[in-house]
């Protein structure tokens, strides 16, 4: 455990991880790296909001259609209404859960990992340990062209374990931009390093 420390101690010194790298603020104390996802703007945070009150319009508007009744052509009008209302609302739900921020720490003492999940309702927050003998890979994904996530695989019960069907993904950097290549690969090595993965250059090796 110390020599893990030591080990990713070293590659800190030869290779220091930036402070940011796409959605993500990172930071390391004392035996610990921390990256946090940025909050969101304050406009993303009331579109939620806002698709709702137009859910609850259409609604509204829909009821209105229905009771004041008419011929074929105005009688389609709470129908179209109807449906965009729970457009809107499921456009509401999406955007909302796209309103949760990540945070990882890499905790060497315990050579575990904790993914955190977190929510703005109050005690929604998610948490979950990795320890670093179960994360099998570290990698690099391509959502657009010139725009890239960083991902943690890992499978419980460790590198060895038979089930496939086992494995588990989580992110932990999003909107990664082509200039941030360098920065990226920073710290997908410093990962690697960290978790013991071959092929990254470990630290000592």
């Amino acid at each position: 455990m110390l020599r893990t420390v030591a080990s990713f101690t070293e590659a800190l010194e030869e290779n220091p991880a930036p402070r940011r790298l796409g959605d993500v603020r990172l930071r390391y104390e004392p035996g610990r790296l921390l990256g946090e996802s940025l909050p969101p703007s304050f406009l993303r945070r009331q579109l939620p909001g806002a698709c709702l009150v137009l859910a609850a319009l259409c609604s509204a508007g829909a009821v209105v259609g229905v009771l004041l009744g008419g011929d074929g052509a105005v009688a389609s009008v709470p129908l179209a209404l109807g449906m965009v209302a729970v457009a809107l609302v499921g456009f509401a739900l999406q955007l909302e859960g796209q309103l949760g921020r990540r945070r990882f720490v890499l905790h060497f003492p315990t050579e575990r990992l904790r993914l955190e999940r977190l929510r703005w309702a109050p005690g929604a927050t998610r948490a979950e340990w990795v320890p670093f003998d179960e994360v099998t890979s570290v990698d690099v994904v391509e959502r657009a062209p010139g725009r890239y996530a960083l991902v943690v695989v890992w499978r419980p019960g460790g590198k060895d374990a038979k089930d496939e069907a086992e494995t588990r993904r989580e992110v932990l950097v999003e909107h990664i931009g082509a200039h941030e290549q360098a920065a990226l690969l920073r710290v997908w090595r410093l990962l690697h390093n960290a978790f013991g993965l071959r092929g990254a250059g470990l630290a000592g090796a």
